[in-house]
């Protein structure tokens, strides 16, 4: 099994026995002793300690010690965290081939089997290489040529698994990094369109400026107004299922740059704004993965995508727009245009009788300043689809935080002119509930919604991260697995 990534190929082993490489070995901190001296003949106290921390690592000749950390604290996270300290180490090292032992990860105490550990330490492993380096003119090359898997079980499955799941990582990651004048709505556009090429079960269709008139998403196309960019609105259907099978609708956010249209932000960190298409990519991303995954699941993608500009054409405070759905909105701040794009997709997606609907944006400030970049807001209506992502969070190690959507918010969002406005008042008050007290005004459905400003870019990974790709796929297979 191979994996093509930038400008190397990674090979995926199953092997009952190590091959010539280095060898990976796993420790909890309580047995560092025990499994340094069986590595080395003669512990010493200094290494020892230097496996209290999970990731941490002792290296001696070809062999790598790795900690799991305290047993009692070990958790998927903790594999998860493991795994991308270890890409680092393997990168930096410029080490070519490894042999990862799997059967010491323990996975009874995390309560998964060794095919879905396998499965998820290549995809954190793999995922902990990544760099983005298009537009250099020395192109970077990992050292990393092969991956073996040493166990007895059968893994061909998780290793396909992992390829498919990492090629879907990858496009989030890569669309994100794009710079807006790469990464535009036609661009977005012709990127889903592509899909088509994966499987007889993918439909595409990209609707111009024309066609999103037609369909009366005044709301999406007042935003795009400032812009010489045309907007696109991208729908993808994957069939997966049986025709008579409801299914799930995942709807992102694809702002590909935000000035803040004439309520301008300031300069400082602008350029920081191209990632606010973070949601867009997410769940094109998830679309590729489950389509390659070939899950028995039917899903549809929703991308409203535009750019938001200062213009003399542009949408101006003040004005008042009329949504998909009818709903009248008074334009306060054209800085909040996320939710302007998202209502009138929202309202597009009950024409599927969808069994439930997430949206992703990078929607608000107030939810990186409530949140950081810990954990992602997220805002639920329906109790069974909140425990199916809290569990798809603990499954992908991606946190999110419940926040409020009590009914006293909305008088924040009532207008004086238009049956809504687009900020909940000034003052910086609750501005992330509101934002999605909003959004809740076009939902009659099982509908959720995941705040992730703070989470899907962040300087320390150098732009995106990916979040929440890896839960959303989990919260998909999981559904597929159920019905």
């Amino acid at each position: 099994m191979q994996f093509k990534f930038k400008h190397s190929t990674i090979k995926f082993n199953a092997k009952p026995k190590a091959q010539n490489g280095f060898n990976v070995l796993f420790t909890f901190a309580e047995s560092a002793e025990e499994s340094f001296h069986d590595l080395n003949g003669n512990s010493t106290e200094l290494l020892i300690d230097n496996l209290t921390t999970a990731g941490s690592l002792v290296v001696n000749g070809a062999n790598l010690l790795v900690s799991l950390g305290s047993s009692a604290k070990y958790s998927l996270a903790v594999l998860s965290n493991v795994a991308t300290a270890l890409a680092k180490f393997v990168a930096s090292h410029k080490i070519a081939t490894i042999n990862v032992h799997l059967n010491q990860l323990h996975t009874d105490k995390i309560e998964i089997d060794l095919e879905s550990a396998a499965e998820k330490f290549l995809v954190d492993f793999v995922n902990g290489l990544y760099y983005f380096d298009d537009f250099k003119t020395n192109k970077s090359e990992l050292e990393l040529k092969a991956i073996n898997l040493i166990s007895e079980a059968k893994l061909n499955k998780s290793l396909s698994n992992a390829v498919a799941i990492l090629e879907g990582y990858f496009i989030v990651r890569d669309l994100a990094n794009n710079p807006s004048n790469v990464a535009t709505p036609t661009y977005l556009g012709e990127t889903a369109k592509d899909f088509e090429k994966i499987n007889k079960h993918v439909s595409a269709e990209i609707l111009a400026e024309k066609e999103i008139k037609k369909l009366g998403m005044h709301a999406f196309l007042g935003v795009a107004k400032g812009s010489k960019e045309e907007p696109r609105f991208i729908k993808l259907e994957y069939s997966g299922a049986k025709k008579d099978q409801k299914p799930v609708v995942l709807v992102g956010k694809g702002i590909t740059f935000d000035s803040g249209g004439i309520s301008l932000k300031p300069g400082a960190n602008m350029d920081d704004m191209k990632y606010d298409m973070c949601g867009a990519a997410t769940v094109l991303g998830v679309f590729a993965a489950v389509a390659k995954l070939e899950l028995k699941v039917n899903l549809v993608v929703l991308v409203p995508t535009c750019e938001n500009m200062p213009s003399s054409k542009a949408q101006k405070p003040g004005d008042i727009v009329t949504s998909m759905a009818g709903k009248t909105i008074e334009i306060l701040n054209t800085d909040a245009e996320g939710r302007l794009i998202l209502c009138d997709a929202l309202h597009y997606a009950k024409q599927f009788n969808p069994e439930w609907v997430v949206d992703v944006a990078t929607l608000t400030g107030a939810c990186v300043i409530a949140l950081g970049s810990v954990a992602s807001g997220l805002y639920v209506n329906d109790e069974e689809l909140y425990s199916a992502i809290q569990d798809a969070s603990v499954l992908a190690s991606d946190k999110v935080w419940r926040m409020p959507l009590f009914d006293e918010y909305n008088a924040l969002i009532k207008g004086n002119h238009a049956d809504l406005l687009n900020i909940g008042g000034w003052g910086g008050k609750a501005g992330s509930v509101t934002a999605a007290c909003f959004l809740q005004e076009f939902t009659d459905y099982k509908w959720a919604h995941l705040d992730v400003a703070g989470t899907a870019s962040t300087s320390e990974a150098k732009g995106s991260t990916g979040r929440p790709f890896k839960l959303l796929v989990e919260l998909v297979r999981s559904h597929a697995n159920k019905v």
